[in-house]
């Protein structure tokens, strides 16, 4: 059939075949509330917020992921009364927006005390170098005498004071190590070592994170991502075998992650998890993920930063930088609940159990929300150390915890429907871009655009059926040729919306 013919009939059928409005596949999140902040970051994150004219949740999400990082395993978080479950309080957390909802000057922002910690310790590592380096130079000139001296005492019969001598020459001081903070690109290897240099933990820090988690997803990576998925414990070891590095142990696997990525690139991401392609849990760790709604109003704002905020902002992360906690043969101290609090944690912890495991919900959210008890009780804890307290956690971090619980929750709501309402997504896109496809088109014509969340035959055939379901679209048949070939499914455009020739 030529496209005149196609043209012809669907023309016939238009008057009965009116588009409908699109429905908007993401459900409602909760607002950013600035009381879930304690009070030493809450002023500075909403002045950031405002003066950027981004959404708080930004801010205030890079920032929690910030502390836990300098918090790591300073303080472990022991959320049952007689159990020995212990959570280390590191945060995974993803800032989801479109490419200017202000991401990156948000993490910029949020995450400057912990560039300034780690701009000061660079400092004292190269003196710390030179200092170490003028003193090896001086053994070197030392150790010709000692070994003169453990030659004749050798001579002489005396072989165990000869090496005794020599392993006291070669017994210096180690190196210095450089204290890292952050990590923004890294191979597993060389993270292994850091991690093992700063064994409190570090934050995976990433402009963009859609790089990282489609390296993840690749074959190639497997191990790498394995190494991740221990990472989110943050109280896991590993151990890799690599020729040239040989054999690293990795004692404690300490990290937290934060990032940005845009709704596009995350949602073919999440369709892996919910259809079993890549569901070992590695999307449903990104606990602090946040989607909040497009800021459609603008207005001018030219005003200096608010400085008594941004000091208690700053001396919030230092003070937790700071912190030392006595230890019990080496191992951290771990805090419980208060009674009252702890009847707050498991009255939470009932209805999310039972919520998470109705039988109509989304495996990949179920998963998402049954790890939720880690990360709330890290942030309990988390609260509850900026609060000032020390030796357990009291009602009022708790229920701050549970608040973010309750956000958290209607965000990750948002973040799964991009999958099982992909369709939409998609539809949506092709509708926004439909001149820049024929007039009477096939779905490979739409997957060889590339186009984010329409790079396979099962995403581009959802959003087809749901621009034909919502009549924006027409399907026909189109038999082989006489030549022959494969028959085709062809798709043509209501006239009210078909683009104009060129």
């Amino acid at each position: 059939m030529s496209i005149e013919a196609i043209r012809q009939e669907v023309e016939q059928t238009a008057e009965d075949m009116q588009p409908l409005p699109l429905p908007n596949s993401l459900p409602p999140v909760a607002p950013f509330d600035p009381e879930l902040l304690p009070e030493a970051i809450r002023d500075h994150v909403m002045d950031v917020a405002d003066r950027q004219q981004g959404p708080a949740d930004f801010v205030a999400v890079a920032a929690i992921c910030g502390l836990s990082a300098l918090l790591g395993r300073k303080v472990l978080m022991r959320p049952k009364q007689h159990d020995d479950w212990t959570v280390t309080p590191t945060q995974w957390g993803a800032i989801i927006g479109r490419p200017s909802a202000m991401k990156s000057p948000s993490l910029k922002e949020a995450l400057r005390p912990l560039a300034t910690i780690e701009r000061d310790a660079r400092e004292r590592f190269k003196q710390e170098a030179e200092q170490h380096a003028a003193e090896s130079r001086l053994r070197d000139i030392e150790k010709k005498d000692i070994e003169a001296k453990a030659k004749k005492l050798a001579k002489e019969g005396r072989r165990s004071d000869a090496v005794a001598l020599l392993a006291e020459s070669d017994a210096g001081d180690p190196p210095p190590t450089r204290q890292r903070l952050i990590v923004n690109d890294a191979s597993v290897e060389k993270l292994g070592e850091l991690l093992n240099e700063n064994p409190n933990g570090m934050l995976l820090a990433r402009d963009e994170l859609a790089g990282w988690l489609s390296k993840m997803a690749q074959d190639d990576h497997q191990a790498d991502r394995a190494f991740y998925l221990e990472s989110f414990d943050g109280n896991g070891r590993f151990t890799y075998d690599r020729i040239g590095r040989g054999t690293i142990d990795i004692e404690s696997c300490t990290l937290s992650v934060i990032g940005g990525i845009q709704p596009s690139k995350i949602a073919p991401l999440v369709r892996g998890a919910t259809r079993g392609t890549a569901d070992d849990g590695l999307i449903q760790r990104m606990q602090l993920a946040v989607w909040p709604d497009d800021r459609h109003r603008w207005r001018w704002i030219d005003r200096a930063p608010d400085a008594q905020a941004r000091e208690r902002y700053h001396q919030a992360f230092y003070r937790v930088h700071g912190m030392a906690f006595p230890t019990k043969d080496g191992e951290p101290p771990c805090w419980r609940f208060t009674p009252s609090a702890q009847a707050l944690f498991i009255e939470w912890m009932e209805e999310v159990q039972r919520y998470a495991r109705q039988p109509d919900i989304a495996p990949a959210l179920e998963s998402h929300l049954l790890k939720m008890p880690k990360t709330v009780a890290g942030l309990a804890l988390l609260f509850e150390v900026l609060d000032g307290s020390e030796g357990r956690v009291e009602e009022q971090a708790t229920a701050r915890a549970l608040e973010w619980a309750d956000y958290l929750r209607s965000h990750a709501e948002r973040l799964y429907s991009a999958s099982m309402n992909g369709g939409i997504e998609g539809a949506r896109l092709i509708h926004t871009r439909r001149d820049k496809l024929p007039v009477s088109f096939t779905a490979r014509d739409v997957q060889r655009k590339g186009w984010a969340g329409l790079d396979t035959r099962e995403s581009v055939r959802d959003a087809l059926e749901a621009l034909i379901e919502y009549q924006h679209l027409s399907a026909l048949d189109v038999p082989p040729s006489v030549q022959g070939g494969q028959p085709t499914t062809r798709y043509t455009w209501h006239p009210a919306l078909a683009p104009r020739e060129v």
